[in-house]
C-alpha cells in the first residue's frame, strides 16, 4: 500500500457511520481503496443493508474526508453491500461475543444510566418531558438514547420529526433512528402505516419491549430515556424485570387529581424496587404580563402544590428523600415544539419552560451515581 492510500485509509477511519456511531473502517464497511497515478482515489464501501436510509450522508462524508487529503485530485466512490456473512460478522463484533437477547442494561457492570418517565395519568406532558430532557442531555455532549414505551400511544416519533423514519435492520439486529444527536426508536417506526392501530396483549408486550431493549443496538450510552406509558400496567411490570437497576422520574401536574394518582406511579416504581430519583411538575403555573405594572405575574392556572405534595408522600412513603426536581411553567411554544417534531430546548432555550428542563437536565447530568440498592451481580461467600 503506497503512504497516499495510507493517507486515505486514515481519513476514511475519521468517517462515523451515523446509524451505528463507529468509525467505518473498524465496522468493515471499506472494501478496498486504490490511488492512481493521477491521484484518483477509488473507494469502496460496503452499506450494512441495500437500500440504506442514511446512504446519502455516508456518501457525503467519505467523499468530504478523502478529498481533503493532501495529494488526492479526486474521488470515484462506489457504494456497494454487505454480503450475510459480512453482517454476521458485524453483528459478533458489535455484541461484543455476548449472548444475542441479553439486555445490556441490566448487565452489573453497565454505566449507562437507566431513567423511566412515569406519570400516574395521561395528558400531563410525560412525552414532551422526555424528548426535551433527552435534547438537553445531549446537548450537554451526553451520548443518549431514547426509548418510546408507549407502544399503545406512542408520540415520540411525532415529537422528533421521525413519522416517517424506519429503522435499519442488520442481521436481525435493529439500529435506533438518529435525531438531532439522539438515538431513537420505537414501535410507531415499525408500523406499517400511521394509522395502524396497536392492539396487543400482555406476552406480546414483553416481547416487544425484549426486543426494543436487547435486539436494538443502541451503543454505548451515558443516558436512556425511556418514555413509560401513564398508570401502572403491563410495560411498567414487564420493565421492572428486565431493568432492575432503572430510576424513575414521576411527572405530575399541580391539581391534587394528577397528584394522587402520580403517587401510585411512584409506588408502584419501588415495589419493582426502583429509585424513585424525583417528581417533575408540568405546566405549574402560567406567567403573565400585567398591563398595569407591565411586570410578569405568576398564575396557578391548575392549583399549586401538587408537586412538592407527590414528592412528600413519597418521601414518607418509600423512606428515602424524593425531591421535586423541576418546576415547568407552561408555555404554548413547547407543545408546538411537540407538533412540529423540533423540542423547545432546541430552537428556544431561553424559554423559561426550556430552562427548567435544561436546569432539569443539568442536575441529573452532574449528579454521582449512588449505588445504593444497586444490584452488582456479585454472591457474598
Amino acid at each position: 500500500m503506497s503512504e497516499l492510500e495510507t493517507a486515505v485509509h486514515a481519513a476514511l477511519a475519521t468517517v462515523i457511520d451515523p446509524e451505528i456511531h463507529q468509525p467505518i473502517t473498524d465496522l468493515g464497511m471499506v472494501e478496498s481503496v486504490a490511488v492512481d497515478a493521477s491521484g484518483v482515489a477509488a473507494v469502496t464501501v460496503l452499506l450494512t443493508i441495500a437500500g440504506c436510509p442514511l446512504a446519502n450522508t455516508i456518501e457525503s462524508d467519505v467523499t468530504k474526508a478523502v478529498t481533503t487529503v493532501p495529494g488526492v485530485s479526486g474521488v470515484n466512490l462506489t457504494l456497494g453491500t454487505m454480503s450475510d456473512e459480512q453482517r454476521s460478522e458485524l453483528k459478533k463484533r458489535l455484541r461484543g461475543g455476548r449472548e444475542d437477547r441479553e439486555i445490556p442494561f441490566a448487565r452489573p457492570d453497565s454505566l449507562t444510566q437507566v431513567i423511566l418517565v412515569a406519570s400516574g395519568k395521561g395528558g400531563v406532558g410525560k412525552s414532551s418531558v422526555t424528548v426535551n430532557l433527552a435534547m438537553a442531555l445531549a446537548a450537554r455532549g451526553r451520548s443518549v438514547g431514547v426509548l418510546d414505551a408507549d407502544i399503545y400511544g406512542h408520540s415520540i416519533p411525532q415529537m422528533l420529526g421521525l413519522t416517517e423514519a424506519m429503522p435499519t435492520s442488520v442481521d436481525g439486529m435493529i439500529m435506533p433512528v438518529p435525531s438531532m444527536g439522539l438515538r431513537v426508536i420505537s414501535i410507531g417506526m415499525l408500523k406499517q402505516s400511521r394509522d395502524q392501530v396497536i392492539a396487543w396483549r400482555g406476552p406480546i408486550l414483553d416481547r416487544a419491549l425484549q426486543q426494543f431493549l436487547a435486539d436494538v443496538y443502541w451503543g454505548d450510552l451515558d443516558f436512556l430515556i425511556v418514555d413509560l406509558p401513564p398508570g401502572t400496567g403491563d410495560v411498567a411490570l414487564s420493565l421492572g424485570q428486565k431493568l432492575p437497576n432503572a430510576e424513575v422520574i414521576v411527572v405530575t401536574t399541580p391539581q391534587q387529581a394528577s397528584a394522587e394518582v402520580a403517587e401510585r406511579a411512584g409506588t408502584m416504581a419501588s415495589m419493582l424496587e426502583q429509585k424513585v430519583i424525583g417528581v417533575v411538575e408540568n405546566m405549574a403555573y402560567l406567567d403573565v404580563a400585567c398591563p398595569h405594572c407591565g411586570q410578569s405575574h405568576r398564575v396557578d392556572v391548575f392549583g399549586k402544590g401538587g408537586g412538592i405534595e407527590v414528592a412528600g408522600t413519597l418521601s414518607t412513603r418509600l423512606g428515602y428523600d424524593v425531591p421535586l426536581l423541576a418546576e415547568i411553567p407552561m408555555d404554548p411554544a413547547l407543545a408546538a415544539g411537540g407538533d412540529l417534531g423540533v423540542p423547545l430546548v432546541a430552537t428556544d432555550p431561553g424559554r423559561p419552560a426550556a430552562a427548567a428542563l435544561t436546569a432539569l437536565a443539568e442536575r441529573l447530568a452532574g449528579r454521582k451515581r449512588n449505588l445504593v440498592g444497586l444490584k452488582l451481580g456479585v454472591t457474598p461467600v
